[in-house]
């Protein structure tokens, strides 16, 4: 029995014999028409149509590349390189029948046994990710190695699946983040993608979706379609009409690209910013009259460009004479394709495109790399060539490839990583209108996968013209960014990107754009209005020179002023009647105190130190104590002095001026000593006060110890309250001696003014507390002031008359008595 091929074969569309064989599988036409399937008949076969120029160009290279292997005589000296080139027509179907014919010829018989050597001894292709899947999974299993010049697919990456795969373009995954990079890059975190629903399209934008996420760019939708799929198409037009987004991640194969792009003309749908992805960014087939106006400013990666010595000449006419001559003295295989496709004529001298090519390179790598691996595993010598006897089986051809390090010609270095791809880079190319209204693929940068992701990137900004044909960067986000001052507000039910800027809270700032949140400013600063700083925060006293510190100073030296016309106008009148009778010495004590308690009101003002955090409460506390005890003191003489009077009565011999002195003195200590154990213990201390106000600091003064400020305030109201119950039990005294009832006017002014004063300093904020203070002081001071000396100082001003021994004699004999007492003592 013979082996028999199964139907009818399929021949190659270009194809020369040789000692070694390599095979290629191209898109040479972009469109297949399958015939109907009736299963009743044999189906006719399928036709392709459509000649796609640059995939054209690949085979042109292959051949270009054997051609050039088989003229040197350093690289497989002694042996020729044959190749059989297929069409699959940018279709699965025609890739799995290009596989099988690659593997096993296309002879109609092969012997007794259909087992034995495969056709070919490597394969060349595909240029899509899918095609090259169903490639790869055909031939893996026998080893046989497929090397691909654009399949970019990262799923192609697994040696598990794809043990004999190998390529000279580096993986999506790569690229897929490169995209996110550059998108992020621009600012734009709002974007739209699309994808081929394939292989290639479905991997490499799952991983810019990741790569997106992480780089914090969301994306509004994601929609993909097949090239077979026009319904699905129209929706991904509507979702572009009705989306937001102007910049748009066209994943796709060229093919699916030229679907969209003529949908998205016959629609006008302009304005959107595309970035690309190598399969199409530099497809010469997308450039048509109107696709300008959709892909002008198109921003997107590209296999770098190198030029190759020979290669033009060779496609524009080498090619044309020496390998594609239909004549009837060239090889039959070339006289079947020039019957067969009659359209490849068209392209004879077509040099337009040549600019443009890049993909070549990768093929010519290929092919070298092919070679090379052959050169090894045959033993080639310059000297004794290569051993022709031995028999290449394919997994040694895969071993070899994972060895090769080689330099091509323009060089760049040949080598393939752990999974099979050459370390590439590429270049990112813009869609820009050249001087003749042509369209030319200007490069603006590179990225270089071999580099860490943060060095991979280097752009030209400036060389680069966006979509509309401006230099205006295009904006693509859901939310402006937010101010320095504000922070993000995620809006519910939609991405991160989407959000509200809410204004920092009061005494909480940001400086940075897009904050996700406000940080507190430090304790003693405070946000500013715009609230994108924190600022010192204004330190508040009472001070000299504001206002109400002006006002405290002009009452305090005005009562001042006042306690000495007073002092100087009794030490004139001091032999008058009148000051006599008002115990002289006590009252010029008492008018020395009230100077003293006007004065202490002044070390209330000004910024709180330590020692006149000290000063101000023990001086207030010692010079009421010292002028209570004057008044205290009067009214105990006074009282004595009517008591003297009663027969038998002899009171006033133990109360005389030295003891008058002494309880003063006695009085007076108390309250220093209470004043030292204060100041021993636990003294008032400078504070910054952070509770009253959150935008400003009071600078006030502790109080230490409160037991200590409440009982020299307390000491202070009980020597009060003390002289108002005696000054009150003498209300009764004669009229015309009433300074008892002075005292008691005095006394009740007193102790008005300091039981208010209580609920309104523990009340009162901030400086308003030393203010409170301030005022209590002079309010009382001013109350003895007038009470006690006012009447006398209208005596001796106002009527001289009455401070006479003839007015006062006029009294009583009891009144006359005391009154002769008082002018002793």
């Amino acid at each position: 029995s013979l082996c028999q091929i199964q139907g009818s074969p399929e021949f190659p569309v270009l194809s020369k014999e040789g000692d070694v064989m390599i095979g290629g599988a191209f898109s040479i036409h972009s469109k297949i028409t399958q015939p109907p399937f009736f299963f009743t008949e044999r189906p006719t076969a399928y036709k392709c149509s459509s000649i796609n120029l640059r995939e054209f160009r690949f085979a042109q290279t292959m051949i270009f590349a054997i051609e050039e292997i088989n003229n040197k005589k350093d690289l497989l000296p002694n042996i020729s390189i044959g190749y059989r080139i297929y069409d699959n027509c940018a279709s699965t179907l025609s890739s799995m029948r290009a596989a099988m014919a690659l593997m096993n010829g296309h002879e109609l018989t092969l012997g007794n046994s259909c087992s034995g050597q495969s056709a070919v001894h490597a394969i060349i292709g595909e240029s899509e990710s899918s095609s090259t899947i169903v490639l790869s999974r055909t031939t893996g299993p026998f080893q046989i190695p497929v090397i691909s010049h654009s399949a970019t697919c990262e799923c192609l990456s697994s040696r598990k699946e794809h043990p004999a795969f190998f390529r000279t373009i580096v993986s999506d995954l790569y690229q897929s983040r490169a995209l996110a990079q550059l998108v992020k890059h621009f600012g734009w975190t709002w974007v739209g993608a699309v994808n081929s629903d394939n292989d290639y399209g479905n991997n490499g934008m799952a991983i810019f979706l990741s790569a997106a996420q992480e780089e914090g760019v969301c994306v509004e939708y994601t929609e993909k379609f097949d090239r077979a799929e026009p319904e699905k198409l129209l929706k991904v037009i509507e979702v572009i009409k009705k989306s937001t987004a102007r910049v748009i991640v066209g994943f796709l194969a060229h093919v699916e690209m030229n679907n969209l792009l003529e949908q998205l003309s016959l629609h006008n749908i302009t304005g959107r910013q595309f970035i690309g992805v190598e399969a199409w960014i530099t497809a010469d087939s997308l450039v048509t009259p109107t696709s300008f106006s959709v892909l002008g400013g198109a921003l997107g990666f590209a296999v770098q460009k190198a030029n190759i010595s020979g290669l033009e000449d060779f496609l524009v006419r080498g090619f044309w004479e020496t390998e594609f001559l239909c004549n009837g003295t060239n090889r039959e295989s070339v006289l079947r394709t020039c019957k067969e496709n009659p359209d490849l004529f068209q392209l004879k001298g077509h040099d337009d495109d040549l600019e443009k090519l890049r993909y070549p390179t990768n093929i010519y790598k290929a092919i070298y790399a092919v070679a090379h691996s052959l050169h090894n595993i045959l033993k080639c010598s310059d000297k004794k060539g290569c051993n022709k006897a031995l028999e290449i089986k394919p997994w040694e051809v895969v071993e070899a490839l994972k060895q090769v390090n080689f330099t091509i010609k323009s060089g760049e270095r040949v080598w393939f990583d752990e999974t099979g791809a050459a370390v590439n880079r590429y270049e990112l190319v813009n869609w820009q209108r050249g001087s003749d209204g042509s369209v030319l693929f200007k490069p603006v940068g590179y990225y270089d996968a071999s580099l860490p992701s943060d060095k991979g990137f280097s752009l030209n900004t400036e060389a680069i013209i966006w979509s509309g044909g401006g230099k205006e960067l295009p904006v693509s986000v859901c939310s402006e960014s937010c101010r320095p001052g504000t922070h993000k507000v995620l809006q519910k039910g939609k991405p991160v990107c989407c959000f509200d800027c809410v204004p920092c809270p009061v005494g909480e700032f940001s400086n940075t754009t897009d904050s996700i949140d406000c940080k507190k400013c430090p304790e003693a600063y405070w946000s500013s209005q715009n609230r994108d700083a924190c600022l010192p925060k204004e330190i508040e006293f009472l001070s000299f020179t504001e206002v109400m510190g002006k006002i405290l100073i002009f009452f305090t030296l005005f009562g001042v002023v006042l306690t000495l016309i007073v002092a100087t106008l009794f030490l004139v009148n001091k032999d008058t009647p009148l000051v006599k009778a008002n115990n002289s010495e006590l009252s010029f004590l008492l008018l020395f105190s009230l100077s003293l308690c006007f004065l202490c009101s002044l070390t209330f003002i000004g910024q709180p130190t330590e020692w006149s955090c000290m000063l101000r409460h023990t001086a207030f506390g010692i010079t009421f104590v010292l002028c209570i005890s004057c008044i205290l003191g009067k009214t105990i003489v006074v009282l004595m002095a009517f008591k003297a009077t009663l027969p038998g009565s002899n009171v006033m011999k133990w109360f005389g001026p030295a003891q008058q002195r002494l309880t003063v003195l006695f009085f007076t200590f108390i309250q220093v000593i209470i004043c030292i154990l204060w100041l021993t213990i636990n003294p008032p201390f400078p504070l910054k006060n952070l509770q009253y106000y959150m935008e400003k600091i009071i600078l006030e003064c502790a109080l230490g110890s409160p037991v200590g400020f409440w009982a020299v305030l307390g000491y202070v109201g009980f020597l009060a309250l003390l002289c108002f119950v005696l000054a009150f039990l003498a209300r009764k005294l004669p009229d015309t001696f009433n300074e008892a009832k002075h005292i008691t006017f005095s006394m009740l002014i007193f102790c008005a003014v300091w039981i208010t004063f209580i609920p309104a300093y523990v009340s009162s904020p901030g400086n308003l507390t030393v203010a409170v203070e301030i005022f209590a002081i002079l309010a009382s001071s001013y109350g003895i002031l007038f009470c006690i000396f006012a009447p006398k100082c209208f005596i001796l001003v106002v009527r001289p008359e009455l401070n006479t021994k003839k007015h006062l004699l006029g009294k009583t004999q009891h009144y006359v008595k005391c009154t002769v007492m008082l002018q002793k003592y």
